[in-house]
């Protein structure tokens, strides 16, 4: 399981929204200069990115890393495909659980570990409407749970 050390830089709030999370890895990401100087600034989404993995390598698409303020023509395009880097067994493990149905690979989280920016990927399952209500109910009730021991508490 990965555990984020570092400075956070972008979470995907959506996808535990949208999917059950089975199982996260670690991945590093393959970046060029310029995008590690923007990614500093705390300038990216992976909101709406997904990951493919194509002849045994894992690619990540969609995910935006604004171009770097100072940076000429080393800036490289925003929503370009990147590189994933994990060991050759963690593909073929997820890539085996992700054939099964409903089964996807998604971005969870992006942060720096140390200088190095890491990528926490998930197996996830996806949920169903009535998945998402009941999340949302959850919440409520534990927000006026909250209230209530606040109010009796400092009332």
């Amino acid at each position: 399981m990965a555990k984020t050390n570092g400075k956070m830089i972008a979470n995907n709030k959506k996808a535990y929204h949208d999917y059950f999370i089975l199982e996260s890895f670690e991945a590093g990401i393959a970046l060029h200069g310029t995008e590690v100087k923007s990614l500093r600034m705390g300038k990216c989404s992976v909101k709406e990115s997904f990951i493919r993995v194509e002849n045994e390598e894992m690619f990540i698409y969609g995910m935006h890393i604004s171009p770097y303020e100072k940076g000429n023509i080393f800036n490289k395009d925003p929503l370009r495909v990147r590189k994933l880097l994990l060991h050759k067994s963690e593909i073929r493990k997820m890539l085996g659980k992700s054939k099964e149905k409903g089964m996807a690979i998604v971005p969870l989280k992006v942060y720096f570990k140390g200088s190095i920016v890491k990528v926490e990927i998930g197996l996830a399952k996806g949920k169903k409407l009535y998945d998402k209500r009941q999340d949302i109910a959850k919440k409520d009730q534990k927000r006026e749970a909250e209230r209530d021991f606040k109010v009796r508490n400092f009332g």
